[in-house]
């Protein structure tokens, strides 16, 4: 055995191969995102590739994150003049 401590990469390989071995692991799902034409929406939605490198204990605040952001995104819509950006000029 060597005094001298592994390389960072080497460690994130051997890692990585700890993970492809165990099928508990987090992984990615790999569901495409449609952009939808809406910066709000399509933020929120982004963020649900946080979830991809998470246990399933740590998608819950996801989730919950994305469901938040959707819903102010709906919210907005029944009330177009509270969403747009307010002009100061006089």
């Amino acid at each position: 055995m060597s005094d001298t401590p592994p390389e960072p990469a080497a460690e994130e390989a051997e890692g990585a191969r700890e993970q492809a071995d165990d099928p508990a692991a987090p992984a990615p799902l790999g569901v495409p995102r449609t952009p939808t034409g809406d910066a709000r929406v399509d933020t929120a939605l982004e963020r649900l590739a946080d979830a991809d490198h998470l246990a399933a204990d740590g998608h819950l605040e996801v989730y919950e994150d994305v469901h938040r952001a959707l819903r102010e995104a709906l919210t907005a819509l029944d009330n177009p003049i509270a969403s747009m950006p307010h002009d100061n000029r006089s």
